[in-house]
Parts: structure tokens; sequence; C-alpha cells
């Protein structure tokens, strides 16, 4: 009998599990050989967490999780040999939201240590991953991409130990996110986040907690943000800055109106880049009280990952 057989008979025959454990191995020796199928196909039990185990391995298609499948998680053994990957342009797909390799729109979404890429390149915007996910939490994950990599637009989302890599804007949307202890990797001279809060009292925004900057081939430099939306939110606290990070900081998107309105901070920076008394007149820089409000507790409205 199968592993999946098997499963689906302890499912008949208990009133309710914890879990329910698929495998996905390309080689065919799990349950399915590609992810989308596991999603389609695995069985559903009630409010039931369905954990879909990924053996190493190269998976080259596009994944959708439907709001209908919430509570799933991708558990990889190792990101760098885990591997989700397509190579999809904004140009090809009709526009850049349509672009993403993995989409996400049920809540409660889990990842550890899987690599999501859209290996498209230069040229286009080329999501990597779009998430519209309350409760999402993605842990030891790598996201790879060039402009637009992580479309984090939805919900409460919490990023620990990930490594985030693209050009510009890679880190886009109006989610309320915190990236903990991740690195986020230039590859060019650009912009790292272009976060888009539509109103002055909305709750979403990002937070980067601890987080260490790196970049190569970054020429001109980079800036810390920029606003895709007038009130765009974006805060720094206590992360490691490479020198390759421009002394200004921070972009109002060719709008000085914005320079009123979006709300860009830091408290704590450090490393060569972190040269607070150039940055632009407009940023806030946090006294330690104020930082309590964007600490992962508070900023998540009440959820602890």
């Amino acid at each position: 009998m199968s592993y999946f057989m098997k499963v689906l008979a302890a499912l008949l025959a208990l009133p309710a599990l914890a879990a329910i454990h698929i495998v996905v191995s390309p080689d065919g020796k799990g349950d399915f050989k590609t992810i989308q199928q596991a999603i389609d196909h695995a069985p559903v039990y009630g409010d039931d967490r369905l954990i879909v185990e990924i053996r190493p391995g190269t998976y080259h298609e596009r994944i959708m999780v439907p709001q209908d499948r919430p509570r799933v998680t991708f558990l990889g053994q190792d990101a760098a040999t885990t591997v989700i990957t397509y190579s999809m342009s904004a140009t090809a797909a009709g526009g850049t939201f349509f672009s993403s390799i993995v989409h996400i729109e049920a809540n409660e979404f889990e990842a550890e240590n899987i690599t999501f890429e859209n290996s498209y390149g230069v040229g286009s915007q080329a999501v990597a991953i779009s998430v519209q996910s309350d409760k999402s939490e993605f842990r030891k994950c790598r996201f790879l991409g060039w402009q637009d990599t992580v479309y984090a637009n939805r919900g409460r989302q919490y990023y620990k130990d990930c490594y985030i890599a693209g050009h510009v804007d890679f880190i886009f949307g109006n989610a309320t996110a915190v990236f903990d202890h991740c690195e986020i990797h230039s590859l060019g001279a650009g912009y790292i986040t272009a976060q888009s809060r539509v109103v002055a009292d909305g709750t979403t925004g990002y937070v980067f907690y601890d987080c260490n900057l790196t970049g190569e081939n970054t020429g001109k430099g980079v800036y810390l943000g920029r606003p895709w939306r007038p009130y765009a939110r974006v805060i720094y606290l206590d992360c490691t800055l490479g020198a390759y990070i421009r002394p200004e900081g921070w972009d109002n998107w060719r709008s000085a109106d914005n320079e009123k309105t979006a709300f860009y901070a830091e408290y704590g920076s450090k490393g060569p880049g972190a040269e607070s008394a150039k940055r632009v007149p407009w940023v806030h820089h946090l006294s330690a009280e104020e930082t309590k409000a964007f600490e992962p507790g508070s900023f998540l409205q009440g959820w602890k990952p």
C-alpha cells in the first residue's frame, strides 16, 4: 500500500487528525510528482493542516494555493536543494500580477527550506512569489528574482532567516510584513522596497528587524525604498547596511508630495551604509520607545508566529 493510500485509510478510520502529511518527489517515489498535483488532489479533512513534504529536486512548475485550501505547509530539507523555479515575464503573462511562479491566496500558509525563483532575469517585472495570505510564515527560504521578486501584498506575513534577492522594487505590495534576521541582497543599483499603503492610518507596512543588507554590481547604489503608493511605510530596526546603500537612503518616486505622506524610518542602523546624518530630511529617526510599536508582536496585531 502506498503512503498516500495509508494516509487515506487513516483519514477514513479516525475522527480527526492534527495534520495530513503527503510526499512530493520528482522521481515518482512519493505520493505525487508535482507540488500542484499535491495541492489539487491531497485529501481534505476538516480544518487539519496539509503538510506537503517536498523532497530535494528542482520543480519546474507554476503553483497556485487557492483561497479554499488554507493551512498548507511546504516543507523541504534544504532550500539550496529544494527549488521551485520557472521563467515568466510580466510581458508574456499579461501583467506583473500574472507573472508569479508561486501564488498564495490561502490563509495560514507556511513554507520552510524552499527556494522560490522566477528565472526570467533582466528586462521585465517577473514575480517569484505572490503572497495574499493572512498569517503566512516563511522560514529559511530563498526568494530569487530580478524586478519585483516578492509581492507581499495582503495580510500579516512573517519571514524568518530568509534570503531575498533582486534589483528593483524586489519586495513590494501592501502586506503587514516582518522580515526577521533575513539577508536582503541587491543584484544591482536600484530599490529594495516599494511598499503601497494607501491611507495614513493603515496598519500595513514592512519592518526589517536585525537584517543584513548585502549587494553586488550595485553601481551608483541602492535605495532602501520608494513609495509605490503615497502612504508607504517601511521601518528598518537594528539592520546592518552595506556600503552600497545610498547616503540619502530613500527616494520619493519623482513626487515631492510623497515626502509628506510616506513613513520611512530607521533605528539602530549600523554598517558602512548607515550614514544617518546624510539621510533625506523627511525620514524618521526613531527613539527606543517608538520602536516598540514595530516589534513583531505589536506590528502583527497580536499574531505571534
